[in-house]
């Protein structure tokens, strides 16, 4: 097998490619053949050293991998050879021709799902239906706004609210993210570095938004959270802008609005059988037509620091994926 490793934290410039033999499944296992493998801006930070939880050295990182079944252990019975599937597993190791995961987290692929689709798209898009259906219930016509709109997380947000019912204002910095975030289904575009989010947010929805979705924190906070109407909630899904913002609570005091924690992971790591079924359910909705997941920019294996790069430079407008 082929696969990137790091070998100490730092910029993704020093992950080097390796060949070992390919891993043997034990009880309760599959090895997959991947044929896509997932690229996060969360990849980058453990990369980095920079993330909330440290991977002891040496990893390979990668979460989510799309391909077949090339054998199974003991006690992995219901995934025959050559099954396609996604699967998600927080013990890393996605950048790598093959991959052994827990049979439980083996998700069947529908057929009319891509890997690649399949690889990039279950990590946020798990994230924004774990969000909008579990931790906060979205209701029809409400106001959404999307912080981050032209990311990946965000771009999964913007679709899974517009599938919702939801109407979505998308904040974005970049002409092509703000393009990109119209065509997932957002009714409205804003440039929250160069416009007053506040001002624009109220005087397009009236009273304000019912829901933001902030995946970015830094500056973009308190004026997301000052958009919103009285009892409106207020989604954290993460700081890729660099820094945690300190909210002004007695905005959320005088309004009556609730800020909602969301980590799909950690939910999922502690619900292994709910996360399963919401994947499963994540698929059935992709393969139907309802949920739109862009087809990504694709690297091969052994440029997954360049993938990276420019994930962290935010050059991409959308989802990467690794192809071994």
């Amino acid at each position: 097998m082929r696969r990137i490793v790091c070998r100490s934290f730092g910029p993704p410039g020093r992950l080097v490619l390796e060949e070992m033999p390919d891993p043997q499944p034990g009880q309760g296992e599959v090895l997959l053949r991947v044929r896509a493998a997932g690229v996060s801006f969360v990849d980058g930070l453990m990369v980095a050293g920079a993330y909330q939880l440290r991977p002891p050295l040496p990893f390979t990182p990668g979460l989510v991998v799309a391909g077949e079944v090339a054998g199974s252990g003991d006690d992995a019975a219901g995934l025959p050879a050559g099954s396609r599937v996604v699967a998600f597993s927080f013990d890393l190791g996605g950048y790598a021709s093959h991959r052994v995961v827990p049979a439980r987290a083996a998700v069947p692929l529908p057929e009319a799902v891509t890997f690649e689709v399949a690889a990039t798209a279950v990590e946020s898009y798990s994230t924004m239906l774990f969000a909008l259906t579990r931790r906060a219930t979205l209701s029809p016509g409400e106001w959404v706004l999307v912080l981050g709109a032209g990311g990946g997380i965000g771009l999964a947000a913007v679709d899974v609210a517009r599938s919702l019912g939801a109407r979505v204002i998308a904040a974005a910095a970049s002409p092509a993210k703000r393009a990109a975030a119209i065509a997932a289904g957002a009714q409205i575009a804003v440039d929250y570095e160069a416009e007053d989010l506040k001002t624009r947010v109220r005087e397009l929805t009236g009273a304000g938004a019912d829901l933001v979705t902030d995946p970015v924190g830094g500056p973009f906070a308190e004026p997301a959270l000052r958009s919103l109407r009285g009892s409106g909630r207020y989604l954290v899904l993460g700081f890729a802008g660099g820094s945690i913002p300190r909210l002004p609570l007695n905005r959320v005091l005088l309004e009556n609005r609730t800020v909602i924690g969301v980590d799909w992971g950690a939910w999922a790591r502690g619900n292994p059988d709910g996360a399963r079924a919401l994947v499963t359910d994540l698929l059935d909705r992709v393969a139907a037509g309802a949920l739109h997941p862009v087809a990504p920019a694709t690297y091969p294996l052994e440029r997954a620091g360049q993938a990276l790069t420019a994930l962290a430079q935010r050059r991409v407008a959308g989802k990467l994926a690794l192809l071994p």
